[in-house]
């Protein structure tokens, strides 16, 4: 089965914390030899996890989460045509 970038963002938790199954885990990584935008999704909430497991505080500069979920929306917006058109 051919994962699309928001099947990918719905499991990367799993994924990350090792619960999803084997299948869907092999699925992913296939997906994320080719997908640059979830490679880089990857790599940003394994970062979050250092930062958060860390006692230090970090604020986020003015606007942060709703530029991130701008951004976050163009792109799954962007996946789905380029799904479609495959």
């Amino acid at each position: 089965m051919k994962l699309e970038c928001k099947h990918v963002w719905e499991h990367i938790s799993e994924y990350i914390d090792g619960s999803v199954d084997a299948k869907l885990r092999e699925d992913i990584e296939r997906h994320l030899e080719h997908c640059e935008i979830c490679s880089a999704i990857l790599d940003s909430t394994r970062n979050i996890l250092i930062l958060t497991a860390d006692d230090r505080t970090f604020e986020l500069p003015v606007g942060y989460s709703e530029r991130l979920h701008e951004r976050l929306a163009k792109e799954l917006k962007s996946a789905e045509k380029d799904s479609e058109k495959e």
